[in-house]
């Protein structure tokens, strides 16, 4: 048979085959017109070589493996230079493992050293795992459907209630100042030394605190230019958690605790339940004058939400009449 014959039916390329005739792993016979000449026998090996190739045997290493066949054995591998072919492949391993296990290791080091530099709240010993990737969304999150559970929100009056703050003042709700002010409303933030709730990747809306804190952060500033006069960020977490947060992602805005979910209960902000805890809903509030001008619901990706709002605000500039 030709080779490229030999090739599909091996399930190899003929560039694949050309390089194991090379090493001298097959030895096709000429025919007289000079063309290579391929038979069952060949089929065999090229396809013993692919299958030890998937083991992670090179294709120089498969010698004795083929010789063995060629001695007439049924199996590759029922002779002696065939077993130590395979010790020799595990022990290949072993050291690759070791090898990427003490890389690993010191990743794992380096990652803790990063995670931790700005943040007030001490490093976790080496045992303990920081594998999750707060700073980065995972790829196929569910996207949140409007359920039309913050329709009833603009044109509300803020409510008068007092929310502690990682400035380290209490705020009143209804009195974030006169202009415009943003709050962003989110479930809850991780941090490298807490899991998050299980099976949080599968909420519709819950992942991405981090990095919508992020996009805040990277925005701050072009939202002050398009005439916010304050951002804040608000969730039931306690105040000593958000510090941390704010102290980690040197977010240049304070974080507002509502423990008690008293917003939600006084503006009918939506909530979800998750390992029993009672969280927020991810949703963005513009006030205006104590009033509610306009509500961003539902919020995806958070990763840009911030560019959202900084694109609705330069569409209304506040000297607009109120929508």
């Amino acid at each position: 048979m030709r080779i490229g014959e030999l090739a599909g039916r091996a399930g190899v390329t003929i560039k694949a085959v050309r390089y194991y005739e090379s090493l001298g792993l097959i030895t096709p016979r000429r025919l007289a017109n000079g063309y290579r000449d391929y038979d069952e026998d060949d089929v065999r090996l090229v396809r013993e070589i692919r299958t030890l190739g998937s083991l992670g045997i090179p294709v120089e290493r498969t010698r004795p493996f083929l010789e063995c066949l060629a001695a007439g054995q049924r199996h590759a591998d029922d002779c002696p230079a065939s077993l130590a072919g395979y010790r020799e492949a595990i022990d290949g391993l072993t050291e690759r493992i070791e090898a990427l296990t003490a890389r690993r290791a010191v990743l794992r080091r380096h990652l803790r050293q990063a995670a931790y530099r700005n943040s007030s709240v001490p490093s976790p010993d080496d045992g303990e795992d920081l594998m999750s990737d707060l700073y980065r969304l995972p790829a196929n999150l569910p996207v949140p459907e409007d359920d039309g559970a913050a329709d009833h929100l603009p044109g509300r009056k803020v409510p008068r209630l007092e929310l502690a703050s990682t400035a380290g003042e209490t705020v009143r709700a209804d009195v974030l100042g006169s202009g415009r002010t943003v709050v962003y409303v989110y479930p809850l933030t991780g941090r490298p030394d807490a899991d998050l709730p299980h099976g949080w990747d599968s909420i519709p809306g819950a992942r991405g605190c981090t990095t919508e804190a992020c996009d805040f952060r990277d925005h701050h500033q072009e939202l002050l230019a398009a005439g916010v006069r304050g951002v804040f960020g608000l969730s039931s977490q306690d105040t000593a958690y958000q510090r941390e947060v704010v102290e980690r992602l040197r977010l240049p805005f304070a974080m507002l605790s509502d423990p008690r979910l008293r917003l939600a209960a006084d503006l009918g902000l939506p909530t979800f339940e998750v390992d029993g805890l009672t969280l927020f809903k991810r949703l963005t509030l513009v006030i205006r004058d104590e009033v509610i001008e306009h509500v961003f619901y539902p919020v995806f990706p958070p990763s840009e939400h911030a560019q959202q709002v900084l694109a609705w605000l330069r569409d209304n500039p506040a000297a607009a009449s109120k929508t």
